[in-house]
């Protein structure tokens, strides 16, 4: 059985690094790129991983505090750094996670639920160079 998609997006890159992404099934989405190394105008892979993974993870915690009845005051920060390694570069991704207005047993279940129901966080699971914090300052 195939799973109906809830939501469909194509996203298209001719240029390479330094040029521009847009999105081919609709008209909402075009990005100038450039490399983080580059100088270049534009945005890069890293702010746009972090921008995935920021969003998901603080959107699914949001639906949390909103089952449980909570205000939505949760931040959610994302650093990553791109570092060389042997075939080439990888990204080191550490994301921060201050909830502030709940004890901190309750803001450890919020996260482990949203870790566990965020898709970008399903899709970065599992992998060493990925972590995730519960803090309760941002630095």
């Amino acid at each position: 059985m195939t799973e109906q998609a809830l939501y469909h997006t194509e996203v298209e890159n001719t240029d390479g690094l330094i040029g521009h992404v847009k999105t081919i099934t609709s008209c909402d989405l075009d990005v100038v790129t450039s490399g983080p190394l580059s100088d270049q105008a534009g945005t890069n892979p890293e702010q746009l991983l972090a921008v995935s993974f920021s969003t998901c993870l603080n959107a699914t915690i949001e639906a949390e505090e909103k089952r449980r009845q909570l205000t939505h005051q949760s931040i959610v920060r994302v650093a990553i750094d791109m570092i060389r390694d042997t075939e080439g570069f990888q990204f080191i991704v550490h994301a921060q996670v201050k909830i502030p207005h709940v004890s901190a047993q309750e803001a450890e279940e919020i996260l482990s639920i949203a870790e566990r129901r965020c898709p970008v966080s399903k899709l970065l699971m599992g992998n060493d160079n990925v972590s995730i914090s519960l803090v309760d300052s941002l630095n």
